[in-house]
């Protein structure tokens, strides 16, 4: 396929060193930085497990005011 496309400057740069250091050809250069960057994408997520623990509280939380006034009791 054959288009025109506009590069940013920091794509443009990592395109010429892409091209000096492997001596490639613009759109071998951009093909190549485009598989990396789909490659990337495939990675997994990693994934996170929220651990809880009982805290102990004496005071029942649901009603913020209550909360707030405990607090402001508090020395």
């Amino acid at each position: 396929m054959r288009t025109t496309i506009t590069l940013s400057d920091d794509v443009a740069a990592e395109v010429e060193r892409l091209r000096r250091e492997r001596g490639m050809g613009p759109s071998e250069a951009v093909n190549a930085l485009a598989r990396r960057g789909m490659a990337a994408a495939d990675e997994p997520v990693l994934h996170y497990e929220h651990h809880s623990t009982q805290l102990g509280l004496k005071v029942d939380v649901r009603n913020i005011g209550e909360v707030l006034d405990l607090l402001d009791e508090a020395p």
